[in-house]
């Protein structure tokens, strides 16, 4: 019995400037000749994976390029399946890489994607964290009556504000 391609369409890679960008996901090339399928093992249930993550990647992408951004809590939940998404698959391609006649160019570049995709996360969810945190003390300050006691809501007279260093 053959198995079905696992081709898909691999999205472009967003520039790396870009706010969101996310590594699209890689296709593996589906093997010409047939293989006999091992007790258990379905070589064509990988495409769930696939499939769901270009959808992840997609709704990242579409979220970089519209006028509404995504909250950082809402990247990090994102990047979070993302991950989550990356690490059944590459459990799934490691267990199964043989038997299904995976490339290792496939294997390797998914790894490779999830690797950027948890170096990504690092950061949206660090950023997320520091929003929150920033919100909690905005909230605390607006309860305790303002800022720190200046006209504007500055730290007053204290002197607290830098001179600029270097040239201007």
């Amino acid at each position: 019995m053959p198995l079905p391609s696992m081709d898909t369409p691999a999205e472009p890679a967003p520039s790396a400037g870009a706010p969101m960008s996310v590594p699209a996901p890689m296709a593996p090339a589906a093997p010409a000749q047939s293989v006999p399928q091992q007790a258990g093992t379905d070589c064509s249930s990988i495409q769930k994976t696939l499939i769901e993550r270009k959808n992840l990647v997609a709704k990242a992408n579409s979220a970089s390029n519209s006028k509404k951004k995504m909250t950082p809590q809402e990247a990090c939940s994102l990047f979070g399946q993302l991950q989550a998404n990356g690490a059944t698959g590459i459990k799934w391609i490691t267990a199964n890489k043989e038997w299904c006649s995976i490339p290792d160019s496939f294997s390797e570049g998914f790894k490779a994607d999830h690797n950027k995709v948890a170096a990504i996360r690092t950061k949206v969810c660090g950023i997320a964290a520091q929003a929150t945190k920033m919100e909690a003390q905005a909230k605390t300050q607006a309860q305790n009556g303002g800022g720190g006691g200046g006209l504007l809501g500055g730290p007053g007279l204290s002197g607290a504000f830098r001179m600029p260093q270097g040239a201007l």
